[in-house]
């Protein structure tokens, strides 16, 4: 048996374990809040080490977007009943006893910073925004589903991490209802943009 299988091994290890440090540092810190030093005592190596892995600061948080954002949190990749099914995803998430959003809080703490805001801008063009674009049918589909992913996240700040009342303590079938309702005039195909046999 060749000894490079336990090395790669190891490399593959000690890349996923800064990774992992980079997305929990990242996603409580914010691109400018935390530094290479602290991602790479948290993974239990040297920041000479990441930027051998990484090349650069920036780099890693590309990849760490990339990773988080890639995760069907909200939007399901199957399209069917995508609005009342991406309504109760949302009511289920912000939920004040649900686990954090990890992608979201990502965006919230990094997004001051220009390049950190181009990167999650590609992140979300590649993956939350294609997976929901791709599940619209008619006219001005990226426009539409960019308006969706503002209402699931002006949502997701409003009554998980801000908390007013309204929404913290709206009965949850009541606001997947509403929720559904504004999505179904997002996700809907403007009247006469599909063809009647489509």
């Amino acid at each position: 048996m060749s000894r490079s299988t336990p090395r790669a091994r190891n490399a593959a290890a000690t890349r996923q374990a800064i990774l992992d440090s980079a997305i929990t540092a990242f996603t409580r810190h914010g691109y400018d809040g935390v530094g290479l030093r602290e991602i790479a005592a948290e993974a239990g190596v040297t920041a000479i080490l990441v930027n051998r892995y990484f090349g650069s600061k920036e780099a890693l948080f590309a990849e760490v977007v990339d990773v988080s954002f890639a995760q069907p949190t909200m939007v399901p990749e199957d399209p069917a009943d995508l609005a009342a099914r991406t309504a109760r995803a949302l009511v289920t998430r912000t939920a004040p006893e649900a686990d954090h959003l990890g992608p979201f809080e990502l965006m919230l703490r990094s997004a001051a910073n220009p390049r950190a805001a181009e990167i999650m801008r590609a992140g979300i063009q590649n993956h939350v925004g294609a997976r929901f674009t791709g599940a619209l049918r008619g006219a001005r589909a990226g426009q539409r589903a960019e308006l969706g992913l503002a209402l699931l996240a002006g949502t997701w700040l409003m009554r998980r991490i801000i908390g007013t009342p309204a929404l913290r303590e709206a009965d949850p079938e009541q606001l997947t209802a509403q929720l559904t309702g504004i999505l179904a005039a997002v996700v809907e195909p403007p009247a006469g943009t599909v063809p009647a046999n489509d």
